[in-house]
């Protein structure tokens, strides 16, 4: 549905992009996740025909964004960062409005509108004026928009910014009822958001793919050891020397006592897994073994380690996994 291939693009001296390289399949939800600047939304205004890149290609459901940009922008939705409303304008006349302008009429006209206005859950604001709506009504309505014309793509950028809890859910739920039977990119800088929506991660750092995958393909990719969680009933500094002392391990970090156990993060070199070790130590030296779990990398840690970021150190105290 969408080929992107050797994009790039310059703003002057600044390389936004840099080659970029990837493709989405029909029905497929991909993430496009990075830092702030990382080139997401570049890449999301070339899709959407607002920028010709300096060189490369991009074709969506077959057309070339560059040869076809009218085509392109019939068969794409768009919801861009900044979202194109008019406060003044009732929810009703501005998707009517948007619905004329992308070419719908009659008995057409009338079916999306009230399917868009269901989908997103307009009914409550249907008649009010956009300026009054909350900030979680107006995304809806930009989404109704994007949607309006029944696009084979559709293409969201920061979906959720500026979202409480609840109306993050909600557009999370939209995202996932749209993927029955469209093709959506969605950019973030959200982990969270990516990881709960997204059938496959793209992550884009400085203008450059660096990973492409799903989220235990990419887990795979960065993964530099093998982590357990060990919960035993020993003493902390007898427990740290004996399970240091196993070969291949490169680093036992004390989590916490909790109820007379103490827990560890235990480091081993890639490739050489000791849970069979950690479990026969516990029971040569009698102690109860709580847990021993295998703890691969959170997609936080992935993202840090494919944008050759530092690591953080992990922690697992009273809560599990808290990043200090």
């Amino acid at each position: 549905m969408i080929k992107v291939t050797e994009l790039t693009m310059h703003y002057g001296p600044v390389v936004a992009l840099d080659r970029v390289s990837f493709e989405v399949q029909k029905g497929e939800v991909v993430g496009l996740l990075g830092p702030n600047g990382a080139g997401k939304s570049t890449t999301m205004k070339i899709l959407t025909t607002y920028l010709y890149p300096t060189s490369g290609k991009a074709v969506v459901a077959g057309y070339d964004v560059l040869q076809e940009p009218l085509k392109v922008r019939k068969v794409t939705g768009y919801l861009p960062e900044v979202l194109p409303l008019y406060m003044d304008m009732e929810v009703k006349s501005y998707l009517e409005f948007v619905a004329q302008a992308r070419g719908l009429s009659g008995a057409r006209l009338k079916h999306r509108m009230e399917l868009v206005v269901d989908v997103c859950g307009l009914r409550p604001v249907f008649r009010k004026i956009i300026r009054e709506l909350s900030k979680g009504y107006r995304q809806r309505t930009a989404l109704a928009q994007a949607l309006i014309h029944d696009p084979e793509v559709v293409i969201l950028d920061e979906p959720t910014s500026g979202l409480d809890p609840h109306q993050i859910l909600e557009i999370r739920h939209l995202i996932r009822e749209l993927a029955k039977d469209k093709t959506v990119i969605l950019s973030t800088h959200i982990l969270q958001e990516v990881e709960a929506t997204a059938d496959r991660i793209v992550i884009i750092n400085r203008g450059r793919i660096v990973g492409d995958g799903t989220i235990e393909q990419l887990r795979e990719r960065a993964k530099d050891s093998e982590r357990y969680l060990f919960t035993v009933s020993g003493r902390q500094d007898e427990v740290q020397r004996l399970v240091s002392s196993i070969s291949g391990v490169k680093k036992v970090q004390y989590i916490g006592f909790e109820n007379g156990f103490s827990s560890f993060l235990v480091v081993s070199r890639l490739g050489t897994p000791v849970w069979k070790e950690l479990s026969e130590l516990a029971k040569a030296q009698d102690w109860a073994l709580k847990e021993l779990t295998e703890k691969p990398l959170t997609l936080e840690e992935t993202f840090l380690t494919l944008t050759e970021k530092e690591r953080p150190e992990l922690e697992i105290a009273g809560r599990r996994f808290a990043h200090a």
